[in-house]
């Protein structure tokens, strides 16, 4: 079993469930993972440098508790640091070089344990084809847990985007000895883990369904794998996937048939992490004191490569996230002409939050065959839901037009109205019972409102990396004295005019190169701040800066002479209460 959930999600993972729930496995197999045509290599990360590749790799720096989720939800126990992290000659393999991730034994603020975690997250997605990963591990004991796993790349919380584990050790005694291996370094799984409506059980409030939960999805080596090399390869299509594990050039299967994709959330692209974990849910040391493994502890990755499968694989470099064209986005509407709009259960989920005070209502819809109607049958409870798109939108060209909506409730129900992005930020507008704001018209029947986007944003909510796209709630400050039914329709942003706010002449913002790999961006605007960069014309990366105090940075690395960096940023003008877009620039690395 796997109760790993290695995502930056801010609920608590539960035990994921029953094996009626899972992906199905031992099906007749398919000549593509079975009697894999594996063909060109795609991409690979061989690690052969001086130092860590920034531009593919991220290193983690922190315990969980910077993301809300202290442990990562897994109770870990260790605190990643960068400094972890190593291109290093491997000792018992002269000649090859390859990432290092060490344990150590190293008091960081309450953490007793140090180590290190990597990951391509806005720099390197996959979709299907072959993956090998050549990797050694360290002796695992009780309490080391390596793993090489994937995440999906949609922005929706864990395990809604998906996670595969293409290898990971250090599973809890009761596992491995079942299995009849005679140590943890002789066990090695896999595991792959969705969302699904079945595993939503008391107990499993994540939904969370594994594929290692009472199933074989492992393989006991003849010899330990402690500090030397095998690889671990995951076979994948758009229908089906397979774990094996090659020790001494026998290819041996983790489970024993291939697994059926049946989430679209292992349809979409992933991006890699490699980790060295110590302690936590997943291993028998629950404490410092139960971790009896030999520190320091290094896991060592040789290479990441990527083949193409029967002709199928591909892979995608930087941020995937373009611009909504000028006009009309739609979120929830079907005769409003727009440029683009989502589709809800293909492109956008809808959900409701609180099923103790809401349900389903029966209003019909305002236009078209489709509606959200709900009813709120519980007075004194609070209510809400909404529109979250399944991949973040960016929707910058909409920054001076406005968010429209048609619902229809009781005029006497004060409600808000918000948009989310992905880094977790949330702004809310408020419209009070019987009053018209925005141009909402309180008479109980349907109505438009408009919001204008630099309202609706407020001050922090990245309108480039836009999640929740449509929320509504209750008023915590006036909850309904009497049950009430609601629905809602032909919900769109409407860019309206396209012009901007013009830049300062001389804006707070500065490049400075910082050595001959390293670009710093950095911008003294007081509030949050993007830059926006492509590194000789390649696909452009969106990241939030670094704040501290009034100055915003971001270093860029992986870089080398004779690259032309161009770049603009997005920043928060507070004494004018508006985000600015510069003008692009270029820079050329010396």
């Amino acid at each position: 079993m796997n109760d790993k959930q290695k995502s930056i999600s801010k609920w608590k993972p539960f035990h994921s469930v029953t094996a009626g729930l899972l992906l199905a496995c031992g099906m007749q197999a398919s000549a593509s993972v079975t009697s894999p045509a594996i063909g060109q290599l795609i991409w690979s990360e061989e690690f052969n440098g001086s130092t860590l590749n920034t531009s593919t790799w991220t290193a983690t720096d922190g315990n969980g508790c910077q993301i809300n989720l202290c442990g990562y939800g897994n109770a870990e126990l260790e605190y990643y640091s960068p400094n972890n992290l190593s291109i290093a000659d491997v000792p018992f393999e002269p000649g090859t070089r390859a990432l290092a991730i060490k344990a150590l034994r190293q008091t960081i603020g309450s953490n007793s344990f140090t180590s290190g975690k990597v990951d391509t997250k806005g720099k390197v997605q996959i979709q299907y084809g072959m993956i090998e990963v050549r990797m050694a591990t360290p002796n695992v004991q009780t309490g080391l847990w390596p793993a090489a796993w994937m995440l999906g790349v949609s922005p929706q919380t864990w395990p809604r985007n998906g996670e595969i584990d293409i290898m990971e050790m250090g599973h809890k005694a009761a596992s491995w000895q079942a299995a009849g291996a005679p140590s943890p370094n002789q066990f090695v799984g896999s595991n792959v883990i969705t969302w699904q409506q079945a595993a939503c059980v008391p107990g499993n409030e994540s939904c969370a369904a594994s594929t290692a939960w009472q199933t074989k999805s492992y393989v006991v080596p003849p010899t330990s794998l402690a500090n030397r090399f095998v690889k671990y390869r995951f076979y994948w299509t758009e229908s089906e996937m397979r774990f094996t594990i090659i020790d001494n050039g026998v290819e041996r299967d983790m489970y024993n048939g291939p697994l059926a994709v049946n989430s679209t959330a292992l349809q979409a692209p992933f991006y890699f992490l490699l980790d060295l974990a110590v302690g936590g849910n997943f291993t028998d040391a629950a404490n410092p004191s139960q971790v009896t493994a030999p520190l320091p502890g290094t896991m060592y990755v040789d290479y990441v490569r990527v083949y193409q499968l029967d002709g199928k694989g591909s892979v995608k470099l930087g941020n995937q996230t373009q611009p909504e064209v000028a006009g009309k986005f739609g979120v929830f509407t079907d005769n409003t002409a727009t440029n683009n709009k989502l589709v809800a259960g293909t492109s956008s989920d809808i959900f409701l939050w609180n099923g103790a005070s809401s349900g389903a209502g029966n209003l019909p819809p305002y236009e078209g065959s489709n509606v959200i109607a709900w009813a709120y049958t519980a007075p004194g409870q609070w209510w809400g839901g909404g529109i979250q798109s399944r991949a973040a939108r960016d929707l910058t060209n909409y920054r001076n037009g406005s968010l429209k909506f048609r619902i229809k409730i009781p005029a006497n129900v004060s409600f808000n109205i918000g948009v989310g992005d992905t880094y977790t930020n949330q702004n809310w507008v408020n419209f009070p019972a019987n009053t018209t704001a925005y141009g909402l018209v309180r008479n109980g029947d349907w109505a438009q409102g408009s919001i204008p986007i630099s309202t609706l944003i407020g001050p922090k909510v990245a309108l480039q990396s836009l999640l929740d796209v449509f929320m509504i709630s209750s008023d915590a400050n006036n909850l309904p004295a009497s049950a009430f039914q609601f629905a809602i329709d032909d919900v769109y942003f409407d860019s309206g005019t396209t012009t901007t706010t013009p830049p300062p002449s001389s804006g707070p913002t500065s490049v400075t190169q910082t050595s001959s790999t390293t670009l710093q961006f950095t911008t003294t605007t007081g509030s949050w701040a993007d830059v926006h960069y492509t590194v000789n014309n390649g696909v452009q990366q969106n990241v939030r800066m670094r704040l501290d105090g009034s100055t915003n940075t971001y270093s860029a690395g992986g870089l080398k002479i004779g690259d032309v960096v161009k770049y603009s940023f997005t920043y928060w003008d507070a004494a004018h209460n508006y985000a600015v877009d510069t003008a692009q620039q270029s820079y050329t690395m010396k």
